[in-house]
């Protein structure tokens, strides 16, 4: 089985250190001024009887007991670590509040839910162990979940769980392994599934804090083998489309995820986008799930330093965009890797919303490739301020904006600095032919870099601008077409360089009834085309 440092350090803490009493002797009456902590082995919680003390002191249970009244070793208390027996019935006569549940190696089995609500504090901790769901047709009761820990009206308090295994390579294995909703403090660590989540049911995740005070962390949590759409399940007609890999929508408090890993699931990868809370995705890999990859809402959320892939496309896949933002202010992407190499004709790699009031989207690498048109960051009409900085997006598909600032009355300014676009794209007659299509008023471009040869022959553009009052400078565009177009009013171009790869063809073009458009300190390679503007301003050009 693999390793898990992070349980590893904690086990480490189990050794008492010079001077320090054995837990054993630890557990002694609270009325006589000493602590009342006590270890449990092989018996249940409420008998409050000590077996085993000795054997206590030399296994990991006893890394717990500074922080739990109670620690019990599942497997002497009767759950059977084999795999054969459920040992849910066994978790029940245990449970209590204060309490760590300790998993040795083993398998273990679970044919039904444990639910538990209104806890103060407990904790689940495996070291090799590993859960092995019953399948659908055997579960009993609700089949949605293994652990159902606090719930919105009556949330846990505190809850560690963490150190599993689920193994779901059976068919029709696939099942929510934990849905938690906790006030204060929610840790999940190291739980890794495998196999296909293909029995349709709710996906293997779904945690909430419940306190805006609160905070939660989900830290290497892996369903690298995605879920399958319920159509293909034994669930068919009971959900939509299928299972969330991650879901945190009722979330409050500050949440983060971080360095976990979604494969391709049917209706969202990671799905957070309360208007609520503030979410955190720092690291990891998400992939080839169908509706978006990371959904991300909230106040201040933000997603860093992770891996956006989408390079497999199934029959139901009609949506696989790389992140969506939504329903919040304030939200960030920070240095991520989004590549899309089997697009579909709405995968953007970045979609900003209409619920995003603000948004900062810097030090991104986005890499598009395929046969359909494609596009790369998308800001939509009702989107509020956007900023794009130190971004580089390669467009290799059919067709597509690699930056797309759609048309609006919205005065919201959408700022783009130091960004370089680059790629061959376009097939002779397709339309989406522009490498930046601007149609908001009042944008700002800043050392911004295009360069749009047209993939065999086709024409692309390189910046086109519908909106008004544009600034544009110290720009360098490229294009197989027109490197630079005006179609909106009071447009300005200055310090920058626009040339076509077309031999003779203007470097600017000019729109018919447009008025006001300033060209100051540009290169303009064979001048510029103007079929019909009004009061065009043009000081110390070049036209080589």
């Amino acid at each position: 089985m693999t390793e898990r440092s992070g349980m590893r350090d904690f086990y480490r803490k189990s050794e008492p250190k010079a001077g320090e009493r054995s837990i054993e002797t630890d557990s002694v009456s609270e009325s006589s001024g000493q602590s009342r902590r006590t270890v449990l082995r092989g018996v249940v919680v409420a008998g409050a009887t000590v077996i085993g003390a000795t054997a206590a002191a030399s296994t990991p249970v006893a890394a717990f007991h500074e922080d739990y009244e109670n620690v019990v070793d599942v497997t002497e208390a009767g759950a059977d670590d084999t795999g054969e027996e459920s040992i849910t019935p066994v978790l029940e006569d245990l449970r209590a509040d204060n309490t760590a549940f300790y998993f040795p190696e083993g398998r273990y089995y679970m044919d039904s839910q444990f639910r538990y609500t209104g806890f103060e504090n407990i904790g689940f901790f495996g070291h090799d162990a590993t859960l092995v769901p019953a399948n659908y047709h055997d579960f009993d009761g609700p089949q949605f979940r293994l652990f159902r820990l606090g719930v919105d009206y009556n949330p846990g308090r505190e809850l560690r769980f963490e150190g599993f295994d689920v193994d779901q390579t059976a068919p029709d294995t696939g099942i929510r392994v934990i849905e938690a909703t906790i006030s204060r403090d929610l840790q999940v660590r190291d739980v890794t599934i495998e196999g296909e989540h293909d029995s349709g049911t709710w996906g293997p995740g779904m945690v909430a804090v419940s306190d805006p005070d609160g905070q939660g962390v989900v830290e290497r949590f892996r369903a690298p083998d995605g879920g399958r759409h319920a159509d293909e399940t034994p669930n068919a007609g009971n959900v939509w489309r299928g299972p969330i890999g991650i879901e945190a929508n009722t979330n409050v408090g500050r949440l983060e995820f971080s360095d976990c890993e979604l494969g391709g699931f049917p209706d969202n990868g990671l799905y957070a986008v309360n208007d609520e809370g503030t979410v955190v995705v720092d690291g990891g890999r998400f992939a080839n799930s169908n509706g978006a990859n990371v959904r991300l809402g909230g106040e201040g959320s933000e997603i860093r330093d992770a891996t956006i892939e989408v390079d497999r496309t199934r029959s139901y896949d009609n949506s696989q965009r790389g992140i969506r933002l939504e329903n919040g202010d304030d939200l960030r992407v920070t240095g991520v890797d989004v590549t899309i190499t089997s697009p579909q004709p709405t995968s953007h790699a970045i979609a900003v919303m209409n619920t995003c009031q603000r948004s900062r989207i810097e030090d991104a690498s986005i890499e598009l490739r395929g046969e359909d048109v494609n596009h790369g960051i998308v800001v939509s009409p009702e989107a509020g301020y956007s900023h794009v900085v130190d971004c580089e997006i390669v467009h290799e598909t059919a067709g597509g904006y690699p930056l797309w600032i759609r048309e609006t009355d919205k005065q919201d300014r959408v700022l783009v600095e130091l960004t370089d676009i680059s790629g061959e794209a376009g097939v002779t007659g397709a339309g989406f032919r522009d490498g930046i299509r601007c149609g908001r008023d009042d944008c700002r471009f800043s050392h911004v870099t295009v360069d749009q040869p047209g993939r065999d022959g086709a024409d692309r553009n390189g910046l086109v601008v519908t909106g008004d009052d544009v600034t544009i400078y110290r720009g360098e565009f490229r294009a197989s077409q027109y490197p630079y177009v005006d179609q909106g009013n009071g447009n300005h171009l200055r310090n920058s360089e626009a040339e076509s790869d077309a031999d003779g063809l203007e470097g600017v073009r000019l729109y018919p009834g447009i008025e006001g458009p300033a060209f100051r300190v540009n290169r303009i390679v064979n001048g510029i085309d103007d079929l019909g503007a009004s009061d065009v301003l043009t000081w110390r050009n070049t036209y080589e």
